[in-house]
């Protein structure tokens, strides 16, 4: 018999995720026998300073890897060994993977809301968008953007420096002025095309809209990557003004479309993934 293969997920405030039956379902497709174990550091009351210890065991338990969320995505880095080209780039990782006890950083976040957005917002016009948010999600997200054709994106975060920070990385990566630093957020809503959301506000332990609702139009097409409430209050002002949006689903499947292929091996189907999660999710709710 295949020996079981044990993965999981690092963060706080992770005792709802729906990761662990979305990869163990899908492992059962591929003959796989997986174990999702969630390591919620609000759970144990652990502080941060404790992920150093964490990383260490799972290393020395033989996980095959496991998924990093808020609020370790950057500071996981300094306990890796190595770093894939994506993750080196927006200095952020939200997946590990062990080869033989060596961990390498991933970042499967940029790729998950490009695969998301290309299904949602095909159309989407990119000539100016605004981004709220430049944390681990936000910085991956930021990159993918640029990517897929953005030609000014304009990056809001509540830590000027950070913000900030993130700008002068882009700039380095995809050519000056791809992306500035956008501190009014009025005047930059109304010169953007799109709006892109990649803070925590929203979820169901931090509700709320991150920006004033009257700032949106119709006009404006809507990211959001919040997957839980699927429809958060962000999206529901939005499509209540005829917005065109894409809900947090879309980058939460194709981000764990991409882990699951790096710890399996295996080629997950992608549609089958999303079909699932939006299952799982209207049933929680």
């Amino acid at each position: 018999m295949q020996e079981k293969i044990l993965v999981g997920l690092m963060g706080r405030g992770i005792g709802e995720s729906l990761s662990p039956t979305l990869h163990e379902t899908e492992a059962i497709h591929h003959g796989i026998r997986l174990h999702y174990q969630l390591m919620d550091f609000d759970r144990t009351d652990a502080p941060d300073a404790a992920l150093a210890v964490m990383v260490e065991s799972a290393r020395r338990m033989g996980f095959a890897g496991f998924n990093v969320t808020f609020p370790f995505k950057q500071s996981v880095i300094a306990h890796l060994d190595a770093l894939s080209p994506e993750a080196e780039a927006v200095g952020a990782v939200n997946t590990v993977v062990n080869h033989d006890g060596k961990l390498v950083g991933h970042n499967t976040d940029g790729s998950g809301w490009a695969w998301g957005f290309s299904q949602a917002l095909p159309n989407a016009d990119l000539s100016c968008v605004l981004q709220l948010g430049a944390g681990g999600a936000g910085s991956a997200v930021a990159d993918a953007a640029l990517r897929l054709g953005v030609k000014t994106l304009l990056i809001n975060d509540r830590d000027t420096d950070r913000a900030e920070s993130l700008v002068t990385r882009l700039n380095a990566l995809h050519g000056e002025a791809r992306a500035e630093a956008a501190f009014d957020i009025d005047a930059a809503t109304k010169r953007s095309k799109g709006l892109i959301h990649t803070t925590p506000t929203g979820m169901a332990k931090l509700p709320g809209l991150p920006l004033d609702g009257a700032l949106l139009r119709s006009s404006l097409w809507l990211s959001e990557i919040v997957y839980f409430p699927l429809e958060t209050a962000l999206l529901k002002t939005a499509r209540h003004l005829g917005c065109t949006t894409m809900d947090g689903c879309w980058m939460t499947v194709g981000q764990a479309v991409d882990a699951f292929r790096l710890f399996t091996g295996c080629e997950p189907d992608t549609m089958r993934m999303n079909a699932h999660l939006r299952q799982l999710i209207a049933d929680r709710t």
